[in-house]
């Protein structure tokens, strides 16, 4: 049977703290512990205890795990030099913090009276509904009185976030806008060597570099807690150095996090540079892991036992120990009293979290993933931007004056109306700014409403989420743009992992309001193939909580949009809003010239509620369910399967893919019995799937049938249309269902 490492680390401390010669105390606390550092004896003492608390949280997790109560056992040891870090910040600085930050949440939580790290961290451990920021839902470090956002299980992937919230803090102040954060916050992220080789831990650091290099303020102090492996793989002797300490306009700071005395001053001098600079910097402290990646984790299966007890013998608890005895700050039994103390405290600790009660119904576990309160939203989305501020935006010439217009220019109006009425709202993405998208939908506004507040970005989708997602914690609204849909797969998790999930895994405490506007959908002429024209959107519609706005036209699209920002606005709501590319431009329906496609501009109070459709029509031989393309194409199929065989169809478009409008579609489908769904995107995964499963489930029992785009990747030039749906097939399906077919 395997030796338990986390009694062979208790154990060896005691032992060689026992060994250690027995000295009287004989300097003042207040004295440095050496004359090459600012460290004194007393803040010396207090770190250990922080490093000494983590240390026995988890000697504790692993106890309790043989209790069968710990469902947690990624521990913090020889990562507790990361204290040293907590303490040259403030606790309002924001902290974005991995799974190994013991040390720093005990710290932090010293600076703030009246905080319990020990007791929160244990009901995370045991999954407690009284855990104060995630109530059971994941074991994380995080707490709102701390600044500290909470992070589960992922791999660098807060770090695009963290960049977001550093260039926020200075943007806020820039425009005059008061943040979550003070003006002169820095913002801390940490991870581990391993999850430094990440594309969004590679992609997050050049960004930070690529806003430096234009000397734009990024306050971003990253910390590589570098202990040399990725659960059993080996990080290369010098490569965080290598890859790291030369980056251009990234400061590099080096500190020995196995030595309190070597590294107080290189990391106090650290987040001292990035106070007052504004500049990104990054520093890497080195550090060892104890009792392997986790609890479930036999680290002899890859490491010899010379090797394991090597690393042992590097702990910087020990260390920090025998520093304050050798320099005479303590004696040997303080220290160990100041150990059994701890111990036992947590040990007290983690029965009271035992006992505590656990989430225990469905409805509990859900309550705080995306709350919408549809009065509120609405009764926000119907305020006008304030009528003199928004002449002057619009130089005196209102939208609503204008003539009617396609759907892009609607959407830029909408666009425009919402940054005046919203002053903390940000629009940015590539290409976004002076040349206004690659489909001009953004055209003007930079110029309307400044620099400051839509501009251009690098090319990184990870960025432009992670941007929106730590602005929006700042207290901005952003509008990000991601140029095509193909694009966002590069970076879904940016919405999946950590935009969406953080109300979820806040208890509501957080959140990170955002409109994310992606240009989507297939049916371009003249530029495609698959990168330009996308209709995967499973991807989306199975993360919770998310909602999904899929206008058609410009009517609709501005009052989507206006009730997407109040949902991001009153609710916290993450949006996607995907827009139809080849419907931006098109002003005519049926025939050319007859401008059906093109609308005036809604008076302001125009919102359409989030789940509810729009039905063209009052047919009743048969239902036409679809959206965005495949509404323009079923609109046009119904007017001539009605001149040329007198039928009467009735199209609904669902203008939400999440939630759908479970109401309008079975209300629709009862009026005649027969539902087709025209589904552009796929026949595996399609929204055709959602829609049938919604129908069924509310009891509707007539006929059902689907046209749909295929299971393939979209092709350049005319193939595009050999696997996407076309007005043939809908026309046919419809013929079918009827009997009409020849």
């Amino acid at each position: 049977m395997a030796i338990s490492r986390a009694e062979a680390v208790d154990k060896r401390f005691v032992e060689m703290i026992r060994s250690f010669e027995r000295r009287e105390l004989r300097r003042p606390l207040d004295e440095v512990v050496s004359t090459s550092t600012r460290l004194t004896g007393r803040k010396a003492l207090e770190l250990f205890e922080s490093q000494a608390s983590s240390r026995q949280l988890d000697l504790t997790s692993r106890w309790m795990k043989t209790l069968g109560a710990s469902y947690y056992t990624i521990g913090s040891s020889g990562h507790e030099g990361n204290a040293l870090v907590a303490d040259a910040l403030r606790p309002t600085d924001p902290a974005f913090l991995h799974y190994r930050s013991g040390g720093f949440f005990v710290q932090r939580a010293r600076q703030v009276p009246g905080e319990t790290p020990l007791l929160d961290v244990l009901l995370g451990i045991t999954a407690s509904a009284d855990e104060p920021i995630a109530g059971g839902r994941h074991k994380v470090f995080g707490s709102l009185s701390l600044s500290v956002p909470p992070q589960t299980s992922t791999i660098a992937s807060h770090l695009p976030k963290a960049v977001g919230t550093a260039f926020a803090v200075d943007r806020g102040l820039h425009l005059g806008l008061e943040g979550a954060a003070p003006d002169d916050s820095v913002v801390v992220c940490t991870f581990g060597d391993a999850s430094s080789n990440h594309s969004t831990a590679t992609g997050a650091i050049n960004a930070a570099c690529w806003a430096s290099w234009q000397h734009l303020p990024l306050p971003l102090l990253f910390v590589c807690e570098d202990n040399g492996l990725g659960i059993s793989v080996r990080t290369p002797d010098g490569w965080v150095q290598a890859a790291y300490g030369h980056r251009p306009g990234l400061r590099y700071f080096r500190a020995d996090g196995l030595n309190m005395d070597k590294a107080y001053d290189v990391v106090q001098d650290a987040v001292a540079y990035v106070r007052a600079a504004r500049r990104p910097a990054f520093l890497h402290l080195d550090v060892v892991r104890l009792l392997g990646h986790a609890g479930s984790d036999v680290e002899q299966l890859y490491h010899s036992v010379q090797q394991i007890e090597e690393a042992e013998m590097r702990d910087p608890l020990l260390s920090t120990a025998r520093m304050l005895i050798e320099e005479g700050f303590s004696t040997p039994d303080e220290i160990l009293a100041t150990y059994f103390e701890i111990r036992d405290r947590v040990r007290g600790l983690a029965q009271e979290a035992m006992a505590r009660p656990k989430l225990e119904t469905a409805a509990q576990v859900m309550a705080p993933l995306a709350p919408l309160d549809s009065s509120a939203i609405e009764a926000n989305a119907v305020l006008p931007a304030p009528a003199s501020v928004r002449a002057d935006f619009w130089d005196g010439r209102l939208p609503e004056d204008d003539r009617p217009r396609h759907l892009a220019m609607q959407l830029n109006r909408a666009l425009g109306d919402l940054m005046v009425k919203y002053p903390e709202s940000l629009i940015f993405g590539e290409d976004v700014g002076k040349k206004g998208g690659v489909y001009h939908v953004t055209a003007g506004l930079q110029k309307r409403a400044g620099g400051g507040r839509v501009f251009n970005t690098l090319l990184d989708e990870q960025t432009i989420l992670g941007l929106a997602i730590g602005a929006a914690q700042q207290g901005f609204l952003p509008i990000p743009e991601i140029q095509y849909l193909a694009y966002l797969h590069n970076a879904e998790d940016q919405i999946r992992g950590e935009a969406a999930s953080l109300q979820f895994f806040s208890n509501g405490q957080y959140r990170n309001p955002m409109v994310v506007r992606i240009a989507a959908y297939g049916y371009q002429k003249g530029f495609g193939g698959h990168f330009h024209n996308d209709n995967a959107v499973s991807v989306l519609r199975d993360i919770p909580g998310l909602i999904i706005a899929s206008p058609s036209r410009g009517d609709d699209a501005v009052g989507m949009l206006r009730t997407c920002m109040s949902a991001a606005k009153v609710n916290g709501a993450v949006c996607a809003f995907l827009e139809p590319i080849a419907l931006y431009m098109t002003k005519d329906l049926h025939d050319a010239g007859d401008s059906l496609w093109v609308s005036p501009y809604p008076a302001q109070e125009h919102t359409v509620p989030i789940g509810t459709g729009r039905t063209y029509g009052d047919g009743q031989d048969l239902t036409i369910v679809s959206w965005a393309n495949g509404l323009w194409m079923s609109l046009r199929v119904a007017k001539r399967l009605e001149e040329s065989h007198g039928l009467r169809i009735r199209v609904l478009d669902l203008r939400w893919l999440l939630p759908l409008p479970t109401e309008d579609l079975l209300r629709e489908a009862q009026a005649t019995g027969k539902v087709l769904v025209v589904d552009e995107t796929r026949k595996t995964g399609g929204v055709s799937e959602g829609v049938f499963t919604e129908l069924i489930d509310g009891g509707y029992e007539g006929q059902l049938a689907r046209v749909t785009g295929s299971d393939s990747f979209i092709p350049l030039g005319e193939a595009a249309n050999l696997v996407l749906v076309q007005e043939a097939d809908i026309e046919n399906a419809v013929l079918r269902m009827l009997g009409r077919a020849s």
